[in-house]
């Protein structure tokens, strides 16, 4: 699954990747690095623009809130559950079939953290002796350093409680497109870890390869078979995973210190 990522990339720098058009200064995001569900995030997407002849779909970078409100949703309380879809089922999907078909997108990211629970706290789990488990959190990103492409689907919802005029009468909000993690070994795994993403957690965000970038984009592309073929993980090898502070579990904490690796598992978190 995601539910937590590092986002630090700024406009410039985003529309540099991917070959931006088109975004608006005042949608000027921080630096986030413990990104949490219902939170704004960049979305890279491609769309015509309002008010404008040409009909051609502008390469844009939105700001979206994290939590899938479906058009024909009568209220947004499920946002908070629908950050993510599984790319196995998106296509057939009630809340996420219509998005897939021609609302896709990019949330571009550093990485992402995943929690794993450490064997000695398994032990005592399984033994009834502690119920809640300690768990060491790890980030994963691409080995080479380069941009964290997750799939994405966006939707718009209207609260029909709201004048047309009110500046919160549209809701603009994403979901990350997830897939089975990836069983091979990393590119660069902890000496004292996981070998590989699905040691971690049997789920992970889909990536997108640079060369998928611009189909995956193309609102053109509505048949449902042509698309389910970009869901395609990856290639094995391209990711690193490393220890970071149990400090990232609180929404709260927020900095730069988020992302530095530990030597190993925090104590009482060995894996």
């Amino acid at each position: 699954m995601c539910g937590r990522y590092a986002a630090s990339r700024g406009p410039e720098d985003l529309a540099g990747i991917f070959e931006i058009e088109k975004w608006e200064p005042e949608e000027t995001l921080e630096p986030d690095y413990n990104v949490a569900p219902t939170k704004e995030v960049y979305a890279v997407l491609d769309r015509p623009l309002k008010d404008v002849a040409d009909p051609r779909p502008v390469r844009q970078l939105r700001k979206l809130k994290w939590g899938l409100v479906p058009s024909w949703s009568k209220t947004p309380e499920g946002a908070a559950r629908m950050i993510n879809a599984r790319a196995e089922t998106v296509h057939e999907k009630p809340s996420y079939r219509r998005a897939f078909s021609s609302r896709r997108c990019i949330l571009p990211a550093d990485g992402y953290y995943e929690w794993v629970t450490g064997q000695q706290e398994r032990d005592l789990e399984v033994e009834g002796k502690k119920k809640r488990p300690r768990k060491q959190p790890y980030f994963v990103l691409p080995a080479d350093g380069s941009v964290f492409a997750m799939a994405g689907l966006y939707e718009f919802w209207r609260d029909r409680t709201l004048p047309d005029e009110h500046p919160l009468a549209w809701w603009a909000t994403c979901s990350v497109i997830t897939t089975e993690a990836e069983s091979g070994p990393l590119a660069v795994a902890p000496a004292d870890g996981p070998g590989s993403l699905s040691d971690i957690h049997p789920r992970m965000p889909l990536m997108l390869t640079p060369d998928r970038w611009d189909a995956w984009l193309d609102p053109a592309r509505t048949d449902v078979e042509d698309l389910r073929a970009l869901l395609a993980p990856p290639p094995t090898g391209l990711m690193r995973a490393y220890p970071v502070a149990t400090a990232v579990s609180n929404v709260r904490n927020n900095g730069p210190e988020l992302l530095k690796e530990l030597e190993g598992p925090e104590e009482g978190t060995l894996f």
